[in-house]
Parts: C-alpha cells; structure tokens; sequence
C-alpha cells in the first residue's frame, strides 16, 4: 500500500514538473539568448527606453483609475446584497474571456471619434484612438477585473464584527472603512494593484488595434520581430520580461505566507 501511495505521488511530481518546465524553460531560453551586451544597447535605445517609459506611465495611470473606480465596486459586491449583483460581477469578469484583439475592436467602436461617447470626449479635448488615452484604456479594460477580484477577496477576508464594534465606539462608516476594514485588507488589494498593473505592462492584442503609434514596449518588440526579426526583438523582450519578473518577486513578498 505504501509503495502505491510513493508510486502515485511520484507520477503527481513528474507531472507537475513537466508543467513547470514547460513554463520556466522558454523564460531561460529568452533570457540565457541576450547577451549582456545586447541588453546595454536595447537599454541605452532612446526607441526602447521612451516604450518602456510609456509603458510604466500609461499602467500606472490604468492601475490608479483602476484603484479609484474597482475598489468600491469590491467593497459593494463583497459586503452588500443588492438587485443585480451577480449580473455586475459577471460583467466585471467578462473581459477575462474576451480575445483582446475583440476588445480592442470593442473600444475602436465605442471611443472613436465617430461614437458617442468618443466624439464627446473629442469635443473636450480627450482624443482616445491612436493617442496615450487608447492605451490606458485598452489596459484598463484587461486589468480591472484582476484588481476587482483581488479587493473582493480581501474585503472578504475582514470580519465584519469588527466593522461593527468600530460602529459601536463612534465611527461612521466611512471612518470604520478607513481605519478598520482598509488596513486590514490593505495589503491583499496592494498585491492585487501590482498584479494589475503587470497584467497593464503585458497588453498587446488590445492596444495594437486602438493605438499603434506611440508605441509601448509590447507593440514595439512585435514591430522589431516583424520588420527585423528574432534577433532584434530579443533584448527589448528580455528588459520588458526583467521588469515583469521584478514585479512578480514583489506580489510574491506581499502575499502572506501560505501554511502546508
């Protein structure tokens, strides 16, 4: 019986490390195939320095609206009960399953200057389409629902007693939500806005539909790749997949200790 159980649990190992090295082994591949040398010419390439800039800014800026917007929305689908909440929630999630060159197409309809919406935001001075706010768009269509779901859970990991005996002691609502419930869950959503942001830094498929120049580091190694080939492409992708890396070891720091 024993042998059985040793066996089983080998063939789970052996599975399991197909799996990993099916992940891990084409991230080695890329980073072992630049050297150091190519990677001080792609990080000294105004081209490539000025993607990876607009990257970082236009995520961060999709990651902060994402913040303004999706942490209320979590605290509401987490706490409260109300007419349609399936309904939102299942809309929230709906763009997980969305191709992205559709969302992309979804936004061009929806942002143009031709639509509605679009042509209102023109009148206003906002052009969307083939300008920075297409790409914090199409960023933020592909991120929310990351950074919704990760707040949800941790709203749901506070207790709710102790909401009310804050309540009790004095506090409004808002003061219980602000000096209870956000320190608490505060560093689950942090985790969740890093995710966010990293799930912001890897969009393509939407963004090279609604805005292709200025490019971000993502449209601009598919615009080596296709115009130079592999080769040139490779430095950029391994400084954007260094970044990538970076933020994963800081989601991986916040997250708590998990207990076998």
């Amino acid at each position: 019986m024993a042998r059985r159980a040793s066996l089983s649990q080998i063939a789970l190992a052996a599975l399991g490390a197909c799996l990993v090295l099916f992940i891990v082994g084409p991230l080695l591949r890329l980073l072992l195939m630049a050297s150091p040398g190519s990677l001080a010419d792609a990080a000294a390439d105004p081209e490539v320095r000025a993607s990876i800039a607009l990257t970082v800014f236009t995520a961060t800026a999709a990651t902060a609206i994402a913040i303004a917007v999706g942490v209320p929305l979590a605290f509401l689908l987490a706490r409260r009960d109300f007419p349609g909440r399936r309904l939102v929630q299942g809309l929230i999630e709906l763009p997980v399953v969305i191709p992205h060159p559709v969302a992309g197409i979804a936004l061009l309809l929806f942002l143009g200057r031709r639509s509605v919406v679009g042509g209102a935001l023109a009148e206003l001075g906002l052009e969307v389409v083939s300008h920075v706010p297409g790409i914090v768009a199409a960023m933020l269509f592909v991120s929310a629902p990351i950074l919704v779901s990760g707040a949800q859970e941790a709203f749901r990991g506070v207790d709710p007693k102790l909401e009310r005996v804050a309540r009790t002691l004095g506090d409004s609502p808002w003061r219980a939500f602000r000096r209870v419930t956000l320190p608490l869950a505060g560093r689950s959503i942090l985790a969740a806005s890093i995710l966010s942001w990293a799930r912001s830094v890897s969009e393509f498929g939407s963004i090279v539909i609604i805005t292709y120049n200025p490019k971000v580091a993502s449209v601009l190694i598919f615009d080596r790749f296709t115009a130079f080939g592999l080769s040139a492409a490779v430095p950029a992708a391994v400084l954007l997949l260094l970044v990538a890396l970076t933020v994963f070891a800081v989601v991986r720091l916040l997250q708590p200790v998990e207990r076998a």
